[in-house]
């Protein structure tokens, strides 16, 4: 299949001057309507063509010009597996900035770049894979269980965090222009889908009509119909007995129907394999071609499409099925301006100058900032940069792949930690390093020389955690013994080992500087270390991010997007979909760190809380209260406004529900007074039906800086500013 799809480029392109030089089709000329154009190439094609078109290698077609293209692209955190480009921090570190704002500049940069890759790429007749303008991207799944070693990738376990980064993540990644897409973008893996990665080729996920709407569905209807993304692909799973990538449910009553989703869908992967070989759905691969196609999949990522000629002269298709749904497929080829004359769209003159230019190494920077969990700080931090000596150890400190995370990209410019801090200390002082500990086993050699090290220096800086070979996606984590997923939720026992021993042998202040992409058990940590910050992957930037908050020269800001438990013994059984029992709209068990929690160098207080006593049903909501920073440092704060209804007899209601958020900038002693509106749909219940039902009785209103929990002001932040509104 590979030669038959790598046809020359320079074939096509020669063909294409060629057809140029006579008269221009209609499905060249962008004076034509859009329809006119996609129908007018469709009859241009065999039945075969038609097939080829249709999967996410895309062969050229020299007879009519037209050049290979490649579906299939990524960009969940900077254009991946390409040319190089600018790498933010992981997308779960994204969750944790908590800003609108930020994603949708991030994305800005990112689609920049893109165009600025596939331009200079063509320019040189390079059609490859992971070359063109259609990015699979954002993973608007929810990170459900810590288990799950793609939940990295996600914005964390909140639908309606998720729903409005995604929502800013697509626009910034489309554009705004009203005929061209910048790139287009992908709503991600539809739906119910968060592990386990082992089984999901053959897993069926089960989640009630409740947890479908209140949970699982809501970030792909805000993608939909808010930011109108291009395409959504259908999961590897089955949902509630049908595998996604065929379930009428879906694909046809939900995204189609109700949501009036105009898009094309694309299968995951090898996800139409699965619909004989793992979820045993029908029989053969050109049963399975038929299927995908008639329940509403247009792009394959695979071959399974090149048996949809076979089937329809075994007559489960008609060929008008196939011109229907390629119709929809070219429409977003057409809209990226893949088939008008060069300089045509407003990205055609975008310049490789652009790509990792200094205004995207600071802006990546500026994500990995606001991204890092402040955990734990005894007064320890922020550390002068001018001490007689520092000390540098630990597993990640010098790994590019603690900064990396899952589907990434690459450059030359790439911050480890080790070299963020080297590059902060003042001249004077001392600064020694030596790895100490390995990432997942224990020292072969007995020779200790490190802990001996950190017994000389005034403070030692211990980066730990996991990396991308420990979680990520079946096949990536190459140390993983579970197909990426983490079941096992501590940290390599090698790695406590050497806290302990750096504890044991010296009173210096111990900076634990902790990497990963998901929650881990960080109990011995928050024992043992004297401060404790959470990076994420943080990007290129991350070493120099992690300097500028360890120094003090900007307050760590982020908020956990999901809840850190005690221990897996806390949560339901992986399999489980049900959320009785997960996140923290549902965990009765106290958590390790609860979600919205993190630590400011500033101090912030709430007050002056107001809102109507009573409020009319089916009728906004508007909520106010002041936040003000009574510390000594200017920081950033995320303003959480939670909602809580009574419990009802028999019904599953979340403890709490984040409704809104928004981030503020305060210097010392400043204050600032947020607006909200809670809208009838934010007030509301969803029942076990899964409908949604007005409110009665009395709520309970939050607003502070973490989850209004007990937890929260037990590990140091600060009371929300509580109010109840009776709603009649």
């Amino acid at each position: 299949m590979k030669k038959r799809l790598l046809l020359p480029a320079l074939l096509a392109c020669s063909t294409l001057h060629h057809a140029h030089g006579q008269s221009t089709p209609t499905f060249r000329d962008p004076k034509q309507p859009l329809t006119t154009r996609v129908n007018d190439l469709i009859s241009k094609l065999t039945l075969e063509e038609k097939a080829q078109q249709m999967l996410d290698q895309s062969p050229a077609i020299p007879r009519l010009g037209i050049p290979a293209y490649s579906w299939w692209n990524e960009a969940l955190h900077g254009v991946g597996r390409s040319a190089p480009a600018t790498v933010f921090p992981e997308p779960i570190g994204l969750a944790a900035t908590f800003d609108e704002d930020l994603a949708k500049r991030e994305a800005t940069a990112i689609s920049d770049e893109a165009r600025a890759v596939y331009n200079a790429a063509i320019a040189k007749n390079h059609y490859v894979k992971y070359g063109g303008l259609t990015f699979w991207t954002p993973n608007v799944n929810i990170f459900r269980d810590p288990r799950w070693g793609r939940g990295q990738e996600t914005y964390g376990e909140d639908p309606t965090l998720t729903a409005r980064l995604g929502v800013s993540f697509v626009q910034g990644l489309q554009g705004d222009d009203p005929r061209y897409l910048k790139v287009a973008a992908c709503a991600k893996h539809y739906a119910v889908h968060s592990g386990p990665e082992k089984l999901r080729h053959e897993f069926n996920a089960v989640a009630s009509p409740q947890d479908l709407r209140e949970t699982y569905l809501p970030a792909f209807k805000a993608l939909v119909k808010e930011a109108n993304v291009e395409a959504v692909m259908c999961a590897y799973n089955a949902t509630n007995g049908e595998p996604c990538c065929g379930n009428t449910f879906l694909l046809q009553d939900v995204l189609r129907k109700e949501w009036g989703f105009r898009g094309h869908v694309v299968s995951d992967c090898g996800a139409l394999d699965d619909l004989y070989e793992g979820h045993k759905t029908v029989k053969t691969k050109t049963e399975a071609a038929a299927l995908a196609l008639q329940r509403g999949v247009e792009l394959n990522c695979g071959d399974t499409y090149t048996k949809l000629p076979e089937a329809v002269r075994q007559g489960l298709l008609k060929e008008t099925q196939v011109d229907s749904a390629l119709a929809i497929l070219l429409r977003t080829r057409f809209k990226l301006g893949l088939f008008d004359p060069q300089n045509t769209t407003p990205y055609d003159k975008l310049g490789p100058e652009i790509v990792n230019s200094p205004a995207h190494r600071a802006l990546a920077k500026e994500v990995a900032l606001k991204s890092m969990v402040l955990l734990k700080n005894n007064g320890v931090l922020p550390l002068r940069s001018d001490l007689g000596k520092y000390f540098v150890t630990g597993p990640n400190a010098t790994s590019v792949e603690a900064l990396l995370g899952n589907y990434y990209g690459v450059n030359s410019q790439m911050t480890t930690i080790l070299e963020g801090l080297v590059g902060a200390v003042q001249p004077g002082s001392q600064i020694e390093y030596k790895q100490g500990a390995l990432l997942d086993r224990a020292n072969i050699n007995p020779i200790d020389w490190t802990t001996g090290e950190a017994k000389t220096t005034d403070a030692i800086f211990l980066v730990m955690g996991i990396t991308g070979v420990l979680e990520g996606e079946e096949g990536e984590s190459i140390a993983s013994p579970h197909a990426g997923d983490r079941i096992d939720y501590n940290l390599p026992k090698n790695q406590i080992d050497f806290l302990k021993k750096l504890r044991k042998n010296s009173k210096t202040p111990i900076i634990a500087i902790v990497t990963g992409g998901s929650p881990m058990n960080l109990a011995e940590v928050h024992e043992l270390a004297d401060a404790v910050l959470l990076t994420w992957y943080p990007g290129e930037e991350g070493g120099n991010a992690v300097a500028d908050i360890v120094f003090g020269k900007v307050s760590p800001s982020g908020k956990l997007p999901i809840t850190f438990p005690q221990s897996l013994d806390q949560l339901p059984a992986y399999e489980s979909y049900g959320m009785l029992g997960r996140t923290y709209r549902y965990m009765s068990a106290e958590p390790m760190y609860p979600f919205g929690y993190g630590l400011s160098y500033a101090k912030f207080e709430y007050s002056g809380l107001k809102l109507p006593k009573k409020a009319a049903r089916n009728k906004p909501v508007e909520v106010e209260a002041t936040v003000r920073n009574t510390g000594k440092m200017a920081g950033e704060e995320v303003v959480q406004l939670y909602l809580t209804h009574p419990p009802r007899q028999g019904q599953q209601i979340p403890r709490y529900a984040l409704k809104n958020f928004r981030r503020v900038a305060l210097q010392p002693g400043a204050s600032a007074t947020i607006k909200f509106t809670l809208t009838p749909e934010q007030l509301a219940l969803i029942d076990a039906q899964g409908k949604s039902v007005a409110p009665a009785g009395q709520l309970t209103v939050a607003i502070g800086g973490a989850l209004p929990s007990a937890r929260s002001q037990a590990l140091g932040a600060s009371p929300a500013a509580t109010a109840v509104l009776v709603v009649k």
